[in-house]
């Protein structure tokens, strides 16, 4: 299927996130044939995927479609696949839709949960990273408490009505704030024989605080948040187990539970092709500061998938977006550069601040020097990531969802579309 063309050097990438489509619109203007493949057709807005599980949005508004990115690009294709392996040598990589050439290669494929090989934990607990995931979340917490409001078995009852989420970073935080509001605004009213105190909430992390990479100020006031909105945390321990019934914590404490949620580790999302030295910590790929990848001249990694590790950056950077997209950003240049042989600019990350939802009104925010938390600090939050959603259609249809939520206190999100199966930990026809 693959018709080069041989006038340009192509530019392939490989993931629709924001690192890959920050390159492609950095190359809007550059001599290349710029190629993107990606599994789905639209580009999927992740931190709000929480706002999807808990029914706050729907899952369209934080997806918007590729090709539509692109519409006025003319240097642009956009192909609908999914890559099985790069054969670096032919310089080609081999889709479910063919084989295709390229001449530079950008690995931008993001990454997946990591359950740090525990398998039971993968089969029992729900992850969260891609719309499909949070719709899962969503189906599970409203059929559990549609399970609850029926059933005669307290212990049963109880277990349906326990929520565990596991991973104290800015999307275990955000989830179970969400999940915490769900049961203060919403399960008296929409389940009448059911009240906040039936409902319990529990955050486990693994390090000594939650959001352990903010500054302690803002980790210290969201834990705060946090106990203030009802919800249990266990820091400093992890999870030992989890068999669909009782979670195990390694400080000797039991949770009997029908929902866990896992948000404790990501781990790199690549084909196969790759030489194992270029693989590093964390199933991520090891490149050099100008993100070509160790071993390659023509092949590169940005994004969450790839690791920037030196004596100056021996932890790497953060997977945030703000990472990624200013990696696509340099490396459209240092590209660019390579075709014309001139010297490149190694990447340097431009931390502009993290900031972190906990519910309504409750926010913290670390910009530079600058950390403040409470209602300033939600609202600074709101206006950053609705400006920073793709599309104007899903602007609005955000901001009016976050208006109407705001002042009703409620939604009309919380739809079962896809049901979940709990014996088989699978839904028909979106899968985990």
């Amino acid at each position: 299927m693959d018709k080069k063309n041989q006038a340009k050097p192509r530019v392939l990438i490989i993931g629709g996130g924001f690192a890959g489509v920050q390159l492609a619109k950095n190359l809007k203007h550059a001599p290349v044939e710029v190629l993107l493949l990606d599994k789905h057709n639209y580009h999927t807005f992740q931190p709000l995927l929480y706002q999807v599980a808990t029914g706050a949005l729907e899952g369209d508004s934080i997806g918007f479609p590729i090709r539509r990115i692109f519409g006025r690009q003319k240097n642009f294709t956009f192909h609908l696949a999914e890559v099985q392996k790069i054969d670096t040598e032919a310089k080609i990589v081999t889709a479910n839709i063919g084989d295709i050439h390229y001449d530079y290669l950008v690995i931008a494929t993001g990454a997946n949960t990591n359950y740090f090989g525990n398998k039971e934990l993968e089969h029992y607990t729900l992850p969260m990273k891609n719309i499909a995931e949070a719709l899962n979340v969503r189906s599970l917490i409203i059929q559990n408490l549609e399970k609850a409001l029926v059933t005669f078995d307290e212990a049963e009852r109880d277990a349906l009505l326990t929520f565990v989420v596991v991973g104290g970073g800015p999307t275990g935080v955000e989830l179970s704030g969400a999940i915490a509001e769900l049961r203060k605004y919403v399960l008296c009213k929409d389940y009448p024989g059911l009240c906040k105190e039936d409902m319990k909430v529990y955050l486990v992390e693994g390090k000594d605080r939650v959001l352990g990479a903010m500054s302690e100020q803002a980790s210290a006031k969201a834990g705060k948040f946090l106990t203030e909105m009802g919800i249990f945390i266990y820091n400093g321990v992890h999870v030992s187990s989890y068999n669909g019934d009782i979670l195990k914590i390694d400080n000797g404490v039991d949770i009997k539970t029908r929902n866990v949620f896992w948000a404790a580790g990501v781990r790199g999302e690549m084909p196969e092709g790759l030489l194992p030295e270029a693989i590093a910590k964390g199933g991520r790929i090891q490149t050099d500061e100008i993100n070509r990848v160790k071993g390659y001249e023509n092949v590169f990694a940005i994004g969450d998938v790839s690791s920037v590790v030196s004596e100056a950056n021996p932890n790497g950077f953060p997977g945030v977006a703000q990472v990624a997209l200013q990696q696509g950003k340099q490396l459209s240049t240092n590209l660019l550069c390579i075709i014309n042989n001139k010297p490149t600019t190694p990447f340097k990350y431009k931390d502009l601040g993290t900031m972190a939802t906990i519910g309504r009104n409750k926010a913290v925010a670390d910009l530079k020097k600058l950390k403040f938390q409470g209602f300033f600090a939600w609202i600074l939050w709101m206006f950053v990531h609705l400006l920073s959603l793709a599309g104007f259609s899903n602007k609005s249809i955000v901001f009016f969802n976050w208006a109407v939520n705001y002042f009703t206190r409620n939604s009309d999100n919380r739809l079962v579309i896809h049901h979940f199966d709990t014996n088989t930990m699978m839904t028909d026809p979106v899968a985990k």
